[in-house]
């Protein structure tokens, strides 16, 4: 446990949090986004912002692959999913997000043959062995998890496996960015890049970011220290005038990316011209398909194309954009719970909500007494 340790050190986080206090301007406020729904967890799991001045505020954006999913998606995903001759597989995460006529758990519990997987590898293997079925692997997720489904795909057709195909959701994270730059609704001092999709893309692809927009960039690790040192890091480019992509999470992500992981996905995905984001709409070039019709699923099945709004208790895209705290949700911790989720952002793992919820509680409390 050592290397952990090195990078949860109390001491270490108290000498940061006392510099960052240091380079806050005073009669200033802070806002930076971090993208990534792994940081979310991290911050709240850590108690992070505890440890921040009153100046450093904190958003969540767009990084939680699940929580992106609209309704009308998983309606489609449903339809394949209830013909008698599919085997849909999913991640564990997708399992319990509500659509528009209700989850995978409900079509599952209503005989729709629907099975966990725990990688992409899975679903092919499954493939491999019901010839006479037709299994659709529903591919979710950023950059970071796109290779292992392109990788998949390869060795698919490698192996002549005629019977597997892709029901492809994945999303690419700098439209999604961009997106809310373009937004009016927000105002962000810097961002919190993402460390996942960080490791497959690179640094350089965020430089639109400062070049464009004048909003610094720290790619961040995971560890409560990554945290805090990359808010410090923010703070000194802001401090000393500079406006650049900084790479914190040196140790994981190099600064071109992964090479052979963008080649798979350039070999077996493409681009789509627009794709439709839970709380941020129709975002062109945003998400990814699958380049021979053979692997995917929305040419090989004849799929109705569902639009569903969210319902108008759910505030998810409020979430999503970083306009809302997830406490301020009107239905936060009381009808939309982790085991009664409405939205998405308190289904996944990696969702505000939950992140809120489950270790976020005593800080809503807190507000809750500032501000009456």
């Amino acid at each position: 446990m050592r290397h952990v340790d090195e990078y949860r050190d109390a001491a270490k986080a108290r000498s940061l949090a006392a510099s960052i206090a240091a380079l806050c301007e005073p009669g200033r406020r802070y806002t930076f986004m971090e993208v990534c729904g792994g940081h979310t967890h991290t911050i709240y799991k850590h108690g992070i912002e505890d440890y921040l001045p009153e100046a450093v505020s904190l958003v969540h954006g767009p990084g939680c692959p699940v929580c992106v999913i609209p309704m009308g998606r998983v309606d489609d995903a449903i339809d394949i999913a209830s013909r008698p001759d599919v085997i849909m597989t999913t991640f564990g995460d997708m399992m319990r997000v509500p659509g528009g006529r209700g989850s995978f758990l409900d079509a599952k519990a209503a005989g729709a043959d629907i099975r966990m997987v725990y990688s992409p590898l899975d679903a092919l293997g499954i493939a491999e062995r019901n010839p006479s079925r037709r299994v659709v692997f529903m591919g979710i997720g950023f950059e970071t998890t796109a290779p292992s489904t392109a990788m998949t795909v390869l060795r698919a057709a490698s192996a002549g496996v005629a019977n597997f195909s892709v029901f492809c959701n994945h999303v690419t994270i700098l439209p999604a960015i961009k997106a809310i730059l373009d937004s009016p609704d927000l105002r962000l001092d810097g961002f919190i890049g993402p460390g996942h999709v960080s490791a497959v893309i690179g640094c350089r692809p965020y430089g639109f970011i400062t070049r464009d927009y004048g909003k610094p960039l720290v790619v961040a690790g995971f560890e409560p220290l990554d945290i805090l040192q990359s808010i410090h890091m923010l703070l000194t480019q802001l401090a000393e005038g500079r406006c650049e992509v900084e790479n914190q999470y040196g140790r994981v992500v190099p600064w071109d990316g992964n090479a052979k992981a963008l080649q798979a996905i350039n070999r077996t995905m493409e681009p789509r011209p627009y794709f439709e984001w839970r709380g941020l709409g129709f975002i062109s070039h945003s998400a990814l398909r699958m380049k021979d019709a053979s692997f995917d699923a929305e040419r090989l099945f004849d799929i109705p194309g569902s639009r569903v709004a969210d319902p108008r208790s759910c505030q998810c895209g409020e979430v999503l954009k970083g306009v809302l705290k997830p406490y301020e949700c009107k239905v936060f911790g009381t009808a939309c719970t982790p085991e009664t989720p409405i939205g998405t952002c308190m289904v996944s793992s990696e969702g505000a909500c939950a992140a809120y919820y489950n270790f976020g509680r005593f800080t809503r409390e807190r507000v809750k007494e500032a501000t009456r």
